[in-house]
């Protein structure tokens, strides 16, 4: 059986990356999604294990030091990471799994797992993308402001990877980056 393969979805926070992976899964629902961990405080609605798994600083910090992350990154003064065990058991089973990480982490993953297919999502505009941000209402403007920060940076390098898809109508969006997913199964077959 031919191992599973790993997609990794990444851009600036607000881009829109979870609605179109939530898309893409509706139509390839082999696709499996991997479940980073945080330590930052779940929002309104989340639950530990869906969205993320919670883990406080020490928690996180000893499982690092353990070798159990595949990918860890501080992004907003929060960790986030994706766990060896999310994506190990689905892979060895020739299922696909999909991510969704920080620029950091998905060079970090880059190096891990060097077939890996990257995908960068970008804004149509840095002003869209404060919008989206604006809207959320989960941040304050202080926040908002070092994510748009980030976000100048992170875009900047979009050019790393081969695969980008603009998220300016979800629709299309949904359609390119299902279509780059099927592609790249289609040759693992």
């Amino acid at each position: 059986m031919e191992p599973g393969r790993v997609f990794v979805i990444t851009g600036p926070s607000g881009v829109g990356k979870g609605t179109l992976i939530a898309r893409v899964r509706e139509e390839l629902p082999d696709l499996q999604l991997s479940t980073s961990a945080t330590t930052r405080a779940p929002r309104p609605g989340e639950v530990d294990g869906r969205e993320y798994h919670f883990l406080d600083e020490e928690e996180f910090e000893r499982r690092v030091q353990q070798g159990e992350f595949v990918e860890y990154a501080t992004y907003s003064g929060n960790r986030y990471g994706t766990l060896s065990s999310e994506i190990e058991d689905r892979i060895e089973d020739g299922r696909p799994v999909i991510l969704e990480v920080e620029l950091q982490g998905a060079r970090q993953i880059r190096d891990r797992i060097p077939d890996s297919v990257e995908v960068f999502i970008l804004p149509p505009t840095p002003e869209v993308l404060r919008e989206r941000l604006l809207s959320r209402g989960t941040d304050d403007e202080a926040a908002i402001d070092r994510r748009l920060e980030t976000a100048a940076t992170e875009l900047e390098a979009a050019g790393e990877f081969e695969h980008r898809v603009v998220n300016g109508d979800v629709e299309l969006a949904t359609e390119q980056l299902a279509a780059v997913i099927r592609a790249e199964l289609s040759q693992s077959t």
